[in-house]
């Protein structure tokens, strides 16, 4: 067969997700569904929803929704044909596998997000932003600055919600500075996407790959100088782009809510405690971390406790009252004005559209999976091209479909692959996102943030810059990680 048409077949095979994420290779009870009507069914339906994803900007629909449909369709597809076989089973038994493989990655994130969500509640990222934007820098030096946090933050804060704050800064001082604010904002998405590829914490992929205990904690790590190069080559391309000016003065300042520290503090303190859990108990790393979110629940009762004693402390959404102007002073609630600090308001304020399209997705992958279709995508994305193209393929792939259906194939065929390529691969699925602004969460969420000035055609721009990061970064794994590759 033709490398082309190799090469084809293998992008037709990531285009849908293969399996559930623990599956084996199919066993003797399982049917082979792939060249079924109910096979090709539910690769349609997988296909439309898949789609309608891709179209929420424009369609202003919620990317959960379609997928969610979807996943229901697929297994009633699949029980159909397994009860026309008399067994009335296995596709039970496999879909409460794939029930449970969601519910662990729910519940890390979900705590994950409260913690995040109460440190934007105590004015942490308020504080930040604020000390940014009040310090006269000039445009460039705000470029490095946002590029950089948000290489650091991602790790630790998740590459979403670091975009989302280094974005805010951006904008708050370009202003009517659109150039400067288009470049920043693709500064940011990469330095996110590519902060996130070196920790379990900082990409949804990553965390994936951890939680399967197909790379160790410690290993991550060795992604970091790659993850560096990835976004150090097209931030200096870019950075000519923008002159040595200063912006708009900026006059604002920030005040910490009552706790903002502690709760810093337990956030690191639940991460230690996941690694601890997976690395020296053995134990799924989300032990770890919802016993932190019930430790940091037992402080949310003292915080309420405190503002019961003492009414002048109000619990308000984005801390409206600890941002003012300087010079100006909040108003200061009346005391029927007062609301208790509440934890389940962190809660409440998870990303729960996120979170319930990582459940369809979970979901249609084990149905397609369930279906046949793991054996084939193996063969035609490792058997043929090799692990190190297949690896590269999931990267630039990722800059069109989703990074997570992707890694879910990939996790799904559990090719026999050294560790070095499980690196590559969490390093591709990782930043190759950042090629396209719908590739990645965080390039989707910024431009919603900078509607009109950061768009797709202002990132298809810049992609070749990009680009060169992509590839010296994978050159530089080979280089300093080839002892790893077997």
């Amino acid at each position: 067969m033709p490398l082309s048409s190799r090469v084809l077949l293998a992008i037709m095979a990531l285009f849908f997700p293969l399996a559930a994420l623990a599956s084996g290779a199919i066993d003797s009870r399982t049917l082979d569904l792939t060249s079924h009507w109910a096979g090709f069914a539910g690769l349609a339906v997988f296909f439309i929803a898949y789609a309608l994803v891709i179209a929420e900007e424009n369609l202003h629909l919620r990317k959960s929704k379609p997928v969610m449909v979807a996943a229901g369709i697929i297994w009633a597809l699949v029980a159909i044909v397994y009860a026309q076989h008399g067994d009335a089973h296995t596709a039970e038994v496999a879909v409460r596998h794939n029930l449970l493989e969601f519910a662990e990655l729910f519940l890390f994130l979900l705590a994950a997000m409260t913690y995040i969500n109460a440190m934007d509640e105590r004015g942490v990222f308020d504080l930040l932003r604020v000390k940014l934007v009040t310090q006269g820098y000039s445009l460039r030096t705000i470029f490095w600055i946002t590029g950089g946090l948000a290489f650091v933050i991602s790790p630790v804060a998740d590459n979403l919600t670091t975009a989302l704050l280094m974005a805010t800064v951006a904008i708050a001082v370009g202003g009517s500075n659109k150039k400067f604010v288009g470049v920043a904002c693709i500064n940011i998405v990469v330095a996110a996407n590519a902060g996130g590829a070196f920790s379990p914490f900082g990409d949804i992929t990553t965390l994936m790959v951890w939680q399967k205990g197909l790379v160790q904690f410690g290993e991550f790590f060795h992604l970091f100088v790659p993850a560096v190069v990835n976004w150090l080559v097209p931030a200096a391309i870019m950075s000519l782009a923008i002159g040595n000016s200063s912006p708009d003065p900026v006059k604002e300042q920030a005040v910490l809510q009552h706790g903002a520290f502690v709760i810093v503090g337990l956030f690191l303190f639940t991460i230690v405690m996941a690694v601890c859990a997976h690395n020296f108990l053995h134990l799924p790393p989300v032990m770890g971390m919802m016993t932190g979110l019930g430790v940091l629940k037992f402080y949310g009762y003292y915080l309420k406790r405190r503002q019961h004693f003492l009414p002048q402390v109000s619990y308000q959404d984005f801390s409206d009252t600890a941002m003012a102007t300087e010079g100006e002073q909040a108003a200061k609630p009346t005391h029927s004005e007062v609301a208790q600090y509440n934890i389940f308001k962190s809660l409440e304020r998870a990303e729960w559209d996120t979170l319930m399209f990582f459940y369809g997705v979970i979901l249609c992958v084990g149905g397609l999976g369930t279906m046949g279709y793991l054996s084939l995508g193996s063969e035609l994305m490792y058997g043929q091209l090799g692990a190190t193209t297949a690896n590269i393929l999931v990267g630039l792939l990722s800059a069109v479909v989703d990074n997570i259906p992707v890694m879910f194939a990939v996790l799904a065929m559990r090719p026999d692959m050294d560790v070095g390529q499980w690196l590559l691969v969490t390093l591709t699925a990782g930043v190759g996102g950042s090629l396209l602004s719908v590739g990645s969460a965080a390039g989707v969420a910024v431009m919603g943030q900078a509607r009109g000035v950061y768009t797709f055609f202002s990132h298809l721009k810049w992609t070749w810059a990009i680009a060169l990061g992509y590839v010296a970064s994978i050159w530089v794994h080979f280089l300093l990680n080839g002892k790893m590759f077997t």
